[in-house]
């Protein structure tokens, strides 16, 4: 589909993900290790919190995708590739070097609060993509409407908690470096899930009209 769609070629889906993906966990050590502060306590629990998120990302997630005819398009994976190095330089130099934290900063209301968002919205990304791979059982075709959890509120709550997650990673860090990428993240997923709502009221019928898109009961 992506072929005919004018993108190029393409790689197998589980290998593009992990491709996408990787530099945020490799660049990202590569990078923290480099600065005066690399190896304090409390800018190693920040990377610890980072690699949270892409270890799973990265080398958990393709490996449950349950189609592996599925192919991304090259022009996709090396666009995400970029800006991965670059998000990844950003916010590992900043944390290991040009930040400055001690583990006081843990005490304070932004992290306590930030860390929360973070750690409760990748949760949620967890069970909504579980809950996403669970429609399609093994040799499967065809769409159905997502149930339970948060998509009884929102189409799509993998977006949610992505956004949750990441302005979370804003607050913890209290950095521009978080700001620049949550602000990003909101902008790149929140015309996706406008989208993805349209596509489902169109696909179905009997999709439920109380369902939001992205933000339940508002958006």
């Amino acid at each position: 589909r992506h072929e005919r769609a004018g993108f190029g070629k393409a790689v197998p889906q589980r290998l593009a993900w992990v491709l996408m993906e990787a530099p945020a966990v490799v660049v990202f050590i590569g990078i923290y290790a480099l600065g005066d502060h690399a190896l304090e306590t409390a800018p190693l629990c920040l990377l610890g919190i980072w690699q949270l998120h892409y270890l799973q990302r990265t080398f958990v997630f393709p490996f449950r995708l349950r189609d592996p005819k599925k192919t991304t398009p090259v022009a996709v994976v090396l666009s995400a590739i970029a800006f991965n190095v670059l998000n990844a330089y950003v916010n590992a130099r900043w944390l290991s070097h040009f930040g400055s934290y001690s583990l006081r900063d843990f005490e304070s209301f932004h992290f306590l609060i930030g860390a929360s968002m973070f750690v409760g919205g990748f949760v949620l990304n967890i069970q909504a993509d579980g809950a996403l791979l669970r429609l399609r059982s093994p040799g499967s075709t065809g769409y159905k409407i997502p149930r339970g959890g948060l998509f009884e509120y929102v189409s799509s709550p993998n977006y949610l908690a992505e956004l949750i997650e990441w302005f979370g990673w804003a607050m913890l860090t209290w950095s521009l470096s978080g700001l620049a990428f949550a602000l990003y993240t909101a902008g790149n997923l929140i015309p996706r899930a406008l989208s993805h709502h349209r596509w489902y009221r169109e696909k179905f019928a009997d999709y439920p009209k109380e369902r939001k898109a992205l933000l339940p009961f508002v958006l």
